[in-house]
């Protein structure tokens, strides 16, 4: 069992939402460490009991001899009832496609500040190539993966020949699709952001990897009327290799304190024969309470004295609704005159519940993210905490520039979470 007592405060909570361990959010570490206890000690009879009639089942796609399984082995066989997923302690080699002692390998693009990455390398993948274009993204991803090769430049000038022959396990990165749109009508393109998703699909058929990810905006299932995306799956689909599905997710499901929706974009060789189950939610859906709390200064930007003056009249879940109107009219401006929702304006974040999608910066008149409780914009630590990276994770840049990089990125716990499932396929 890992020493809990080594870890920190904010490693226990996180592994007690990794595990949907309930009550943790107000527990000092000595009660927590009691808690997770308590915890391993009620499930693991229950998930640790062998069920003879499906070991009995058990197919082992090797030769004759192969399948005759050692009682050792057997022994070591754990079936999680959860999740109804069979894994083993031992090294065996249980697939063809992929030993157990084989260490998962990715390439990422557009690997921004590395949240999927970081996602993907925590559970156990190893990275061999992360990539950007942006210099303050590469400067962050050398400092907190010094030991992977980290390149700075457009992914269409990637020498990708020493990768062909290492059968890459998961190619992904979230790239620009939307101006693909004009592409596929052979309309031209404006900039070069369109043509990247036409050469992300020509490296997955130079590498063809066993599986690729593309991750985006919700916004492109809609995007000119569904025919961008459909366009993106017919060019994959012409390399005749893939299964290919996609799904938005809430990152709110996935043990992250924000409604954050994402598409994702899920190819599988079809040599491997496995169905690919995009994640179930997680039981409990963290809110911001369990990220601010307790949370350490950090750098951040601030309000001016007369925006101040006005947020702080503002109510904890409120917006500029909740103030008098003669001060909301004042500050809207010919915005308060046009109608609509507008709720982003002036808005305070609610403690109690999950925190809005972050954007790139948290004081934008339309789209303020106010801290709960404090009059003052969230730093640059809390903005990192609801996206769910560790808090030694480090970023480099301006203030601007660090809310820049984490307001783009992939949560990480949404990111553990398709890589368990990606796993799930590639040892199964």
């Amino acid at each position: 069992m890992t020493d809990f007592e080594n870890k920190t405060l904010e490693e226990l909570k996180q592994y007690c939402r990794d595990n949907n361990i309930r009550g943790f959010s107000r527990k000092k570490k000595l009660q927590l460490i009691d808690l997770i206890k308590e915890y391993h000690k009620n499930t693991s009879e229950e998930d640790n009991k062998i069920d003879k009639e499906i070991v009995d089942n058990i197919i082992i796609n090797n030769s004759e001899e192969d399948n005759k399984i050692d009682k050792e082995i057997v022994d070591n066989i754990i079936i999680n009832n959860s999740e109804n997923i069979i894994t083993t302690m031992s090294n065996y080699n249980m697939t063809q496609k992929t030993p157990f002692n084989k260490q998962l390998t990715f390439i990422e693009v557009c690997a921004g500040a590395g949240g999927l990455s970081k996602g993907f390398i925590d559970s156990g993948f190893k990275a061999l190539l992360l990539n950007d274009t942006d210099k303050y993204c590469i400067k962050t991803l050398k400092m907190n993966h010094p030991e992977t090769n980290i390149i700075k430049d457009s992914m269409v000038n990637l020498d990708l020949e020493k990768y062909k022959d290492k059968k890459i396990d998961v190619l992904m990165g979230g790239v620009p699709c939307q101006s693909f749109s004009q592409a596929g009508k052979r309309e031209g393109i404006k900039d070069n952001r369109g043509k990247l998703i036409l050469h992300f699909i020509k490296m997955i058929n130079i590498l063809i990897p066993n599986v690729f990810i593309i991750e985006n905006v919700q916004g492109l299932v809609t995007h000119d009327k569904g025919n961008t995306l459909r366009m993106i799956i017919n060019e994959i689909n012409k390399i005749g290799k893939y299964i290919v599905n996609y799904k938005v997710l809430n990152a709110n499901d996935y043990s992250v304190p924000q409604n954050r929706k994402r598409l994702i974009i899920v190819g599988i060789n079809s040599s491997i024969n496995k169905k690919f189950n995009f994640p179930q939610p997680h039981k409990y859906k963290p809110v911001l309470k369990d990220v601010l709390e307790k949370c350490p200064e950090s750098p951040g930007v601030v309000y001016k004295k007369d925006k101040h003056d006005i947020m702080k009249i503002v109510p904890e879940g409120g917006c500029w609704v909740d103030i008098p109107d003669k001060i909301a009219k004042q500050y809207m401006g010919k915005s308060y005159e046009s109608g609509g929702g507008k709720r982003g304006i002036l808005k305070r974040l609610d403690m109690m519940k999950p925190c809005l999608t972050l954007l790139t910066t948290p004081s934008q008149k339309q789209t303020e993210r106010c801290h709960p409780i404090e009059t003052r914009p969230l730093q640059t630590l809390e903005y990192s905490r609801i996206q769910t990276f560790p808090d030694d994770y480090k970023f480099s840049g301006s203030i601007n520039q660090i809310y820049k990089q984490i307001g783009n990125a992939v949560p990480v716990n949404l990111a553990k979470a398709i890589a368990k499932e990606v796993m799930n396929v590639l040892h199964n």
